[in-house]
């Protein structure tokens, strides 16, 4: 009986252990890998593989906590690690307290030691991109391509130079420089996989894109950066003129209708009168 009672305990402690190692990954998936891998090299921020043999747990949890604090006091190696960052400050991260650091520095000790990590980043090809990458990924900007995981379209909310058109959104920011922007296709790639904006993360957490659709919208970036410039499309005014002529429009196929009908109601009218006489 104590035995069994025992066991049960045992089953329940490493489950509890399990789903707690599980929701600390997720955390990091989210919050992290888009600036960050563990064994895969530099992103915008540092390789953290064997993070904790460079620094002691006590400074990194502080620096987890509040990045700009430690920069704020003039730190030495945060300034560092700003200069490496070519001047990205790593963000507060919604939802971060102490005992989640404590288990974010468990999983990166845990992940150092094997011998390849599931944080280990993205896996883009070198190869030069070609006219027909570059097209395919027009074709999912646009969503003229169904994303495999069901996410919208780029053009929802991003614009792009050389779209033609209405051109794109306006809610995020011109891609136009997003490949400059985020220092080339590694990094590009990594944002992608798992963007890190409370908007992006909430739309793509559950709907992410696959790598082969990954390498595509990078080719479309490439070319952009080369082009250079903004997006230049004048989409807002073209938008304003179409509605202005739809609404010239409508209007005057109204007034063709209402004449017509007053034209018919009056004939009778005057056929009547007529008739009195």
């Amino acid at each position: 009986m104590l035995r069994g009672v025992i066991g049960v305990g045992a089953a329940a402690l490493l489950w509890a252990s399990a789903a707690a190692a599980q929701e600390t990954a997720g955390f990091f998936r989210r919050n992290c890998v888009s600036c960050h891998t563990i064994g895969g090299g530099r992103l915008t921020g540092p390789d953290l593989k064997n993070v904790i043999q460079r620094k002691d747990r006590a400074w990194l949890i502080e620096f987890m906590l509040s990045p700009q604090s430690m920069l704020d006091r003039g730190d030495p190696y945060a300034r560092k690690l700003l200069e490496e960052a070519r001047g990205v400050v790593m963000p507060m991260i919604a939802g971060l307290d102490r005992a989640r650091a404590e288990a974010l520095l468990d999983l990166i000790e845990t992940e150092s030691k094997a011998e390849k990590s599931q944080f280990a980043g993205t896996q883009v090809s070198s190869r030069p991109l070609t006219a027909a990458d570059v097209a395919e990924g027009r074709r999912i900007l646009r969503g003229e391509r169904k994303l495999a995981a069901g996410g919208p379209s780029c053009l929802g909310c991003h614009t792009l130079r050389g779209l033609g058109g209405l051109g794109g959104g306006r809610f995020g920011p011109d891609l136009t420089r997003v490949y400059e922007r985020l220092s080339g296709r590694k990094n590009l790639a990594a944002w992608l996989a798992a963007p890190a904006t409370p908007t992006m993360a909430a739309v793509f957490g559950n709907h992410p894109l696959a790598e082969e659709e990954i390498l595509p919208l990078i080719a479309v970036f490439e070319q952009a950066a080369k082009n250079g410039g903004e997006d230049d499309s004048p989409a807002l005014l073209v938008f304003l003129l179409c509605g202005m002529g739809g609404a010239v429009v409508g209007l005057l196929v109204m007034d063709t209708a209402w004449k017509r009908r007053f034209r018919a109601v009056r004939a009778l009218l005057v056929e009547g009168n007529h008739e009195v006489d």
